[in-house]
């Protein structure tokens, strides 16, 4: 109903919630220093080569090109950031690094974007490890998208701070479908606008989403998938076993598949959503292997050839260059891998340099794992969609520190356990926490969304303080010391800084008091039919409400 007041105060809610959640991934995009995120330099570079046509070398074979060589160099990226968890004595400190003024700034084009291609039969396990870009063991999709990006705003030839900042403005673009996805699935799952609105801000409780999405890396096309197939499964276990929704599920794997092989630990959900969807078995499994057979064709094919001509899913994109050690038993490894896989989800800033307190990061995945617990014990009307979500970001979880395994066993070391890996389950768990909350707060919830919204908008604005004080403000530093250092480091200017933050500010009080209004307009009907969404609902997947 259009004319429906709560109606229009909840997408009122929504927009401004979403809003937010752009602006601060904007923010991000300009508070981390240049190349401050994991591999952000191989990233870049793969853009690059592509955007200058030179190809998709084999895994092990590209990299990096002199353009992003000189910009690491200016960007004084071999320095340690002030707010390190441990100094270097070996190594400077960021901040004795005067920033370079930007006419100085190195200016990338066709002479020196490209990398001179490794000769045949030679190997690059003898060069340095930041001289070769791994980027290629992975699909070309997201690269292939941004040199797009690159092109058609004319940056192909720029700055490489301006190619830096619109390469992470597209990915924070790519970020923004993301909670109005889990809004849609959280409302059709509990035909609850309050438990939609909840879904909607999980993002900003998860700093290092807004890091990592505002940072260039190929997770902002696998975690924008991953919401995509979230949402599909959604509308699938509602009883939707139409032709399109299966074509269009089997499009939405087939382009994270076509991304990262995370994407392939989509496929438990997938398929459990068909066979718990109400319907008949014959259209059940039709639109099961409907969608398999969609995302073969659109990116699993990529996993598939490398199984067929180089004998592995995904080939190494670094050669092995990893002293040997000892292993110090199974207990240590997943002691250690399951602290390093939160820790990394929730704030990790940096090249995971900057590590936010213990007790906010067990705090934070205490309560996810409690709320996810309280949807599948007091939901019965949801349950099996509860249980069905969780299975990505379970299967992920599972992955990263079972591909972590052999590793250490041969090394010693644990590495490649990060939380942005389990990104792609980030809506499914945005999803399964609102219903949670809902379960616990009953009739309550609907008064508690501009509260819960500013708590999100809390968590969000502490993980920015804690990024601007670890990237800029060291021991002996002011804040007004450390916010000429970032304004210097920037491509924006100090005023332009500050008007961002104020935006920033303003939008998060509109997007509280918007919730205010809304619980003030929403109906006792709706609230009293949040706890056990009913069965027919749910099975409709109407979403509909009072």
């Amino acid at each position: 109903m259009r004319d429906d007041p709560a109606e229009v105060a909840y997408r009122r809610g929504l927009a401004l919630i979403t809003a937010l959640i752009m602006l601060t991934g904007v923010l991000w995009t300009v508070l981390a220093p240049p190349f401050r995120a994991p591999d952000e330099p191989q990233h870049v570079n793969s853009v690059l080569r592509l955007a200058y046509g030179g190809g998709w070398p084999a895994a092990g074979e590209a990299l990096v090109g002199p353009a992003v060589t000189a910009a690491r160099d200016q960007a004084k990226l071999e320095t340690d950031l002030p707010g390190r968890h441990f100094d270097r004595e070996d190594v400077p400190p960021f901040i004795a690094a005067p920033p370079l003024p930007d006419g100085d700034r190195f200016v990338v084009d066709a002479g020196n974007a490209p990398a001179d291609p490794v000769p045949a039969g030679t190997s690059t396990r003898h060069l340095p490890e930041d001289a070769v870009d791994q980027m290629t063991q992975h699909p070309p999709l997201y690269y292939a998208v941004a040199a797009l990006v690159l092109r058609g705003t004319g940056l192909a030839e720029a700055r490489w701070d301006h190619q830096l900042l619109a390469l992470r403005l597209f990915d924070v673009a790519l970020l923004v479908p993301v909670p109005l996805l889990a809004a849609a699935a959280a409302r059709r799952l509990s035909g609850s606008r309050p438990v939609a609105l909840v879904a909607a801000s999980f993002t900003l409780f998860v700093p290092q989403a807004g890091h990592i999405m505002g940072s260039v890396t190929n997770d902002a096309l696998v975690t924008l998938s991953g919401a995509a197939i979230t949402y599909l499964c959604v509308v699938v276990l509602g009883g939707d076993l139409r032709v399109r929704t299966a074509v269009w599920l089997g499009v939405a794997l087939g382009v994270g598949l076509l991304t990262k092989v995370m994407v392939v630990f989509a496929l438990p959900m997938v398929a459990a959503a068909y066979l718990v969807a109400p319907g008949s078995r014959s259209r059940r499994l039709r639109g099961t292997l409907l969608a398999g057979a969609v995302a073969l064709v659109v990116g699993g094919w990529w996993w598939l050839r490398n199984l067929l001509v180089l004998g592995t899913v995904q080939p190494v994109g670094i050669p092995d260059r990893f002293a040997g050690g000892e292993p110090a038993g199974l207990w240590y490894f997943l002691r250690t891998g399951v602290t390093q896989v939160t820790r990394s989800f929730f704030g990790n800033f940096g090249w995971l340099e900057l590590r936010i307190p213990d007790a906010v990061f067990w705090t934070a995945a205490v309560t996810i794992g409690a709320l996810a617990v309280i949807a599948l014990v007091r939901l019965s009307a949801a349950r099996r969609a509860v249980a069905v979500l969780l299975l990505l970001p379970a299967a992920l979880w599972l992955a990263v520190l079972a591909n972590a395994w052999p590793g250490y066993q041969e090394t010693g070391l644990i590495v490649a356990v990060q939380g942005r890996y389990l990104f792609a389950g980030l809506t499914a768990l945005s999803v399964t926490t609102a219903l949670g909350a809902a379960a616990l707060l009953g009739p309550r919830i609907d008064r508690a969304v501009p509260w819960i919204v500013g708590a999100a908008c809390a968590a969000a604005a502490s993980g920015l303080v804690f990024g601007f004080w670890g990237f800029y403000q060291g021991p002996t530093s002011t804040v007004a010391d450390a916010a000429v250092r970032w304004a210097g480091w920037s491509p924006l200017t100090g005023s332009q800084l500050a008007a961002l933050v104020v935006l920033l500010a303003l939008a998060a009080v509109a997007a509280v008091l918007a919730c205010g209004l809304f619980a003030r307009s929403t109906t006792l009907a709706e609230t009293t039919a949040v706890p056990q969404a009913s069965a027919a609902t749910t099975a409709a997947g109407t979403g509909s409400s009072a």
